[in-house]
């Protein structure tokens, strides 16, 4: 089957649908690890709060995923239900999971990163297919997550189960986490984080992605942070954050001191912001794909 497209002359075939959304997705995954510098996390140049993890592990985790991700596509194409599709990303979710350790040796590099660029595939791809525009992906997203802050969190706090790191710090301090974020159509990317990196179209492409990793440091609820060190912790990260931006960020001598100041504390204090990472990634990739949209 084919569809048409919007913008592009050609109907789409439903192959090249899949590949093309899935080659945007890899994309925005290695520029968000080799973005540098990028406090307490893995870059080409350092491996931030990180003593189990190198950047040639994301790169082999990036490349384990193409299969997975790729499926995510394709149910995005294939299932009508929206509920549905979710629960077949669940699916996918596992079995990219096992991929992605068997790459890196028992190393988590994007277990997290799996979760949202999976369903920010498949919902793209469903939207695509069915000439949805672009405004209305973020509903298309609340709308597959319906009730997994419910199904998930707030049920486990009566199960007598080891939990979860987002059931834990849920359980904790009633924080909804990445789970939150896309019951909500992801907020603080199509909000927040999006329209910031598309407003600095002048900027290079790394000076964009760091200047937009300490928007989304300044003001997402990073669990990584949160399960690491606290609420202190996370307090810091995102007052650090907005230090460096009133500084100018990337874009000053003043600020690009202070970011090489967040890195050496960020090492210390032990902290590694990879919800504001993975966030980051989901960010170039809508940004990457809106020409796909009618």
């Amino acid at each position: 089957m084919t569809t048409n497209l919007g913008l592009y002359k050609e109907p789409w075939k439903e192959e090249e649908l899949c590949f093309t959304v899935l080659q945007h997705a890899i994309k925005a995954m290695l520029y968000e690890a080799s973005t540098h510098p990028s406090p307490g996390l893995v870059s080409p140049k350092s491996c931030g709060a990180h003593k189990d993890m190198v950047y040639y592990d994301f790169l082999d985790s990036s490349a384990a995923l193409i299969h997975p991700l790729y499926c995510c596509a394709k149910e995005g194409i294939e299932t009508e239900d929206k509920k549905r599709l979710f629960s077949k990303l669940r699916g996918i979710g596992i079995a990219g999971e096992k991929r992605m350790f068997e790459a890196t040796g028992g190393v988590n590099t994007h277990k997290g990163m799996l979760f949202l660029m999976g369903i920010s595939i498949a919902a793209s791809a469903y939207c695509i297919y069915r000439n949805i525009s672009f405004i209305n992906l973020s509903n298309i997203i609340a709308e597959m997550t319906e009730g997994l802050v419910r199904e998930e969190l707030e049920k486990s706090t009566i199960k007598n189960e080891a939990l979860s790191h987002g059931e834990y710090l849920f359980s904790l301090y009633k924080t909804t986490g990445i789970r939150g974020e896309v019951e909500r159509g992801m907020p603080t990317v199509f909000e927040e984080a999006l329209p910031f990196y598309e407003s600095m179209a002048q900027l290079s492409r790394e000076e964009r992605l760091v200047q937009t990793l300490l928007k989304l440091m300044s003001i997402s609820e990073d669990s990584n942070v949160l399960y690491r060190r606290g609420p202190e912790g996370l307090n810091y990260v995102r007052a650090s954050a907005e230090g460096a931006l009133k500084l100018g960020g990337i874009t000053t001598s003043e600020g690009r001191k202070y970011i090489a100041y967040m890195e050496n504390s960020f090492k210390e204090k032990n902290i590694s912001p990879g919800g504001s990472a993975d966030l980051l990634a989901v960010t170039l990739f809508f940004s990457e794909i809106k020409t796909m949209f009618r």
